[in-house]
């Protein structure tokens, strides 16, 4: 108890609290003040300054209410930053999609901007116009029919960049419906069971039935037939993922517009794409430019990407942009007053940060088209290589090898049933590798993977790296004799690619 009493003592004191100049006589160790002999020395009151920082953390620290008092800054953030050293490695977090990490140069105009509001367009007229100019160049990196006067807008990520496109079908929908004089109140999305929860959550929130296409053998995603056997006159529109969260795969887009040229053909049925092209749309044009995906296709009425995936941002920033104005209702678009100025906006959210908007256009010149293909090809020759090392290992067997988004996926061969890819999973965080192990949804439940992501920053030598602690982790786990962890143990590791939510059934 004693060493308890002077480690927390109120004035800072330390039983080795010295002033670290020789420890001479003449001073009181126990209270941390000078003695006799010291009280007339220069900087006498330096002493406690010099104390350890930890001698003025209290003993107990409230988690769950405020302190009653204040807290000296220094001994706040060590406080906080010491609680973050439990978290993992982001760089060595194999389950995300979202950049970890970023250049100097980015980091700091993302501090100088820290304080500024996306949503103050008035008072932060230049952020705004990077945000235009952002949104121009992703219509051409897109190939809209006319990027100068293109629609889109930044959000703060994927998800509710996708979630304003599926409300920009549901009412361009409710309104060709009502101008026809029928029902418009039983509308249906029709998309691959893969797609990432944000849809899921669309559905829900915005009273649409999801209509989702199992899986099934080894067709993993949304192909033109099982599109178009969901699709009727309800149907606002088709999803189609380029780039899957369980395997990095890109679903058919052009062939899946094909197909709904041909329904309309027979029936009449003008259902419209969009693309969730939250990893895909920012590696397909750099890497797959004769890929038809785009709005080259025809029927593609908006397309959504994450800035903070591929698009090299650090968190915050997604982008939304769709085929010409008409493609928008215009009806969507509010027109607020805000601080003395008309403003046009379209989000879920109102303020949120601009520093990643500046940010995503200090990339897009930083790097420009060339920096983004070598940085993307790297991320793929990394992917790919990496499988198809992993798969000589002996009990893996790949699902997909990166050669699309890279991203890959792999599962333990049949007859190896003395582990789990879970056990995988948790032996390879022992060494601070975060990679997510998870099973495929209707009706592919018997699958469990494993799934790497690689981003910039995971170059070949990490890989080396994973390589080598995946081919220890397996030769200790083949000396064991039956699994030890289940799908239960591996919580919400998954990132995306399941749901365990009990009220919606289609998705388990």
């Amino acid at each position: 108890m004693a060493s308890e009493q002077h480690r927390h003592h109120p004035e800072g004191g330390h039983e080795r609290g010295h002033s670290g100049r020789g420890g001479h006589g003449g001073h009181d160790r126990r209270h941390g003040r000078p003695g006799a002999a010291g009280r007339a020395g220069p900087g006498a009151e330096r002493d406690l300054e010099l104390n350890p920082l930890f001698s003025r953390e209290p003993v107990t620290v409230p988690r769950y209410a405020l302190p009653d008092g204040e807290m000296a800054p220094e001994v706040a953030y060590q406080l906080v930053h010491d609680e973050l050293m439990l978290d993992g490695n982001a760089r060595l977090n194999l389950a995300t999609f979202v950049t970890t990490w970023a250049d100097p140069y980015a980091r700091r105009l993302m501090a100088e901007c820290a304080e500024k509001n996306m949503i103050d367009k008035d008072e932060y007229p230049q952020t705004a116009e990077l945000e235009t100019r952002c949104v121009h160049m992703l219509a051409r990196l897109w190939n809209a029919e006319d990027p100068r006067h293109a629609t889109g807008c930044s959000t703060t990520g994927s998800s509710e960049a996708a979630m304003l496109g599926g409300l920009a079908l549901k009412r361009r929908w409710q309104r060709r419906r009502r101008a026809a004089g029928l029902p418009a109140d039983r509308p249906n999305l029709v998309m691959g069971v893969n797609v990432q929860i944000c849809w899921e959550k669309f559905a829900d929130y915005f009273e649409v039935e999801p209509r989702y296409v199992p899986m099934a053998g080894d067709r993993y995603h949304l192909t033109p037939e099982t599109a178009v056997a969901l699709c009727d006159e309800n149907t606002i529109g088709v999803v189609a993922v380029l780039g899957s969260t369980f395997d990095g795969s890109y679903e058919p887009v052009a062939e899946i517009a094909a197909a709904l040229d041909g329904l309309q053909e027979r029936t009449g049925t003008d259902v419209p794409i969009h693309v969730d092209g939250a990893s895909g749309a920012m590696i397909a044009p750099f890497l797959d430019p004769e890929l038809r995906w785009d709005f080259r296709v025809p029927r593609v009425a908006s397309i959504n990407t994450s800035g903070h995936k591929y698009g090299l941002v650090m968190p915050g920033v997604g982008w939304a942009l769709w085929r010409d104005a008409d493609a928008l209702p215009e009806d969507l678009v509010f027109h607020v007053n805000y601080l003395g100025g008309d403003m046009p906006t379209f989000a879920l959210n109102f303020s949120r940060p601009g520093a990643q908007v500046v940010a995503q256009y200090y990339h897009f010149l930083r790097l420009g088209f060339d920096g983004y293909r070598r940085v993307q090809r790297t991320c793929r020759e990394v992917a790919t290589r990496l499988s198809a090392r992993i798969a000589e290992l002996g009990p893996f067997d790949l699902v997909t090898d990166g050669s699309e988004a890279p991203v890959f996926a792999f599962r333990l061969r049949d007859g190896v049933d003395h582990y789990s890819v879970y056990d995988v999973s948790a032996a390879l965080r022992e060494r601070g590798w975060l990679v997510p192990a998870y099973t495929f949804p209707a009706d592919r439940t018997d699958l469990a993977a494993l799934r790497v992501v690689v981003r910039n920053g995971f170059g070949h030598d990490l890989a080396d790296l994973l390589l080598a602690d995946l081919r220890r982790a397996v030769e200790r786990l083949d000396r064991g004799s039956a699994p030890q962890r289940t799908a239960e143990d591996a919580g919400g590791f998954a990132h995306g690619a399941e749901t365990k939510n009990p009220r919606r059934p289609g998705r388990h």
